[in-house]
Parts: C-alpha cells; structure tokens; sequence
C-alpha cells in the first residue's frame, strides 16, 4: 500500500465492530509508525492514554457526547500534547541531548544556545507553548490515523469530548493539553460508507494576500 492508497482509504468511521481486537502487536506498530514523525528539535511533545478496558471506555463515552463508538471501538487513545516539551530537565529534552551530542549533531558548549532556542521558540508568550505542543501532537495524530490505514485498522478522531472530565478521571497532569480522541478497530461487518466527502481544491487552498504569486 503506497501513500496514495493509504491516503484514500483513510475514512472517519463511526461504526466499529466491537467484537474484534486490536492485538497489542497491531497497536504497538501502529505507534511505532507514528514516531518517526518530525517534531520542533525533535522534541516529540506528545504521549497517549490507551483506553482498552470496557469499563474504562463506557466512562470515557459518557464524557465524549455519548457516542457509541468510543465504546464500541476496542482501543481509544487520549492524545496529549506536552506544554513543557521544551524545558530544560524534561526528560526528553535531556534525552534529546545526549542524543545530539553522541551523534555530533551538537557540542557541550552549544547547550545554552540549545535551550536558549527552544525557549524563545516556545516560550515567548502565553499561548506559544501550547501552540508548539498541540501543532506537533497533530502531526502525530495525523501519523497515527495513516499509520493505522496502513495496517488495515480503521480510526475516528473526536474534539467532542469534555476536556476537564477526562483529564479529571484519567488523572492526566495539567501541563498537558487533549487535543483529541482516537479511535481505533475495525469496521463494522456489512457496514456501507457513504461517499467520501468533499475537499477543497488546490487553487482553494494556495493562497497570496500581498498581491505576489503567478
């Protein structure tokens, strides 16, 4: 399956059969995949919440709209997306480094520039940290649902959930933020799509706003 097929298969779908499982070998590379996506400094501010149990996802469906398929989908991923990503001491920011440092791609003495740029880059207002953490936790949640594809799963991403009632349950710490809900299984046996919806086109979508371009 190439990136074209992957790319027009992928569909939002909202019936799962809830009689069949993701094995965790399905699940695992289907992270696996995710994580070569490119992140700001390669700071990958992103983690998952793996929501398997049916009791746990019954409780995360009453807080997600009630929507069927949060229960009926066998796996659900609470995405996260780190706001301290790019702090000095955070584990993958020192992990980064040492990195960057056995594979040469920094030197000890560029360690104050390192952590000098990532602040300025993340950090130079309210709203910078959580842009640069939810941005780069969109990029692999996109990965995610194409990685998925690849391995014949199904996915559904949700915004309509109740943000403080899952991170209340789930005791997720308040430097992260929940960009969405993933779901994850199989379709529905017998289950017909409707046709794709539409998109908008490329002259649509490249844009000039200073009078330039051809």
């Amino acid at each position: 399956m190439n990136f074209q097929d992957i790319s027009e298969q992928r569909r939002a779908i909202n019936f799962f059969d809830p009689e069949q499982e993701v094995s965790q070998e399905s699940l695992t590379r289907m992270i696996e995949l995710a994580a070569r996506t490119p992140s700001s400094f390669n700071l990958q501010p992103w983690n998952l919440v793996v929501v398997r149990e049916q009791e746990e996802r019954e409780t995360l469906k009453a807080l997600a709209w009630n929507q069927d398929k949060v229960a009926e989908a066998p796996v659900v991923l609470i995405v996260l997306a780190d706001r301290k990503g790019w702090q000095e001491g955070h584990p993958v920011v020192e992990q980064n480094w040492q990195q960057m440092l056995a594979t040469g791609g920094m030197q000890p003495e560029q360690r104050d520039w390192f952590l000098g740029a990532a602040k300025s880059l993340y950090n130079w207002n309210e709203q910078a940290d959580l842009a640069f953490a939810v941005k780069n936790a969109g990029f692999f949640a996109m990965s995610l649902m194409y990685a998925a594809t690849s391995l014949g799963l199904e996915t559904h991403p949700m915004d309509g959930f109740d943000h403080e009632g899952v991170r209340r349950t789930f005791q997720i710490p308040d430097h992260y933020w929940l960009p969405l809900l993933l779901a994850v299984g199989y379709r529905k046996p017998g289950l017909e799509l409707q046709p794709a919806k539409w998109r908008k086109r490329v002259d649509e979508i490249v844009v000039r706003f200073d009078g330039g371009g051809a």
